[in-house]
């Protein structure tokens, strides 16, 4: 007999499908551009900018170097908080289908939280790319920690952000 993760809903939205299962956390949602554009927008640092992090929010790539082993960090600001830095590194790069990397950030009084994530674009066909991004937080009560600290309505926001930065082309 083979055990199977529990599926839990954790805050899905007519754009955005968000899930649990086990310990990865799950986000998928269907944007209006090919492959090719949304691969450039989450590995271009002069586009990052322009959509990564919540509304109100403003993100500098201070570094990011797309290959295995490249190291990446990003630096968001906004006037209600310090800077948060997240960071990490490139464990997989497939473009323009898929890329694998740890996505870390620091907890005052917990020290560096996160573990690896991918993220997959997927042509659905009539220019359209589904994008799956599964974090291995790797418990359910990590994962709880992670919603109870607004992760997920900051992701819908990003990538609402990103929505509107395909549409312009």
């Amino acid at each position: 007999m083979t055990m199977t993760a529990t599926r839990i809903d954790r805050g899905s939205t007519d754009t955005t499908t968000i899930y649990s299962e086990g310990g990865d956390l799950v986000f998928e949602r269907t944007f209006d551009a090919t492959v090719e554009q949304v691969w450039k927008a989450f590995t271009d640092p002069a586009l990052v900018p322009r959509w990564w992090g919540p509304h109100g929010t403003t993100t500098r790539v201070a570094e990011m170097d797309v290959r295995p082993g490249g190291a990446w960090r990003y630096v968001s600001s906004a006037p209600d908080r310090d800077d948060v830095t997240f960071y990490g590194e490139y464990l997989e790069i497939e473009p323009p289908n898929r890329f694998r990397w740890t996505f870390m950030f620091d907890v005052e009084g917990v020290g560096p939280m996160g573990g690896p994530e991918t993220h997959m674009f997927e042509d659905v066909g009539g220019g359209r790319t589904k994008v799956t991004s599964v974090g291995h937080l790797g418990s359910p009560e990590a994962i709880d920690g992670a919603a109870a600290s607004g992760m997920v309505k900051g992701a819908i926001e990003t990538w609402d952000r990103l929505e509107a930065l395909l549409a312009e082309g």
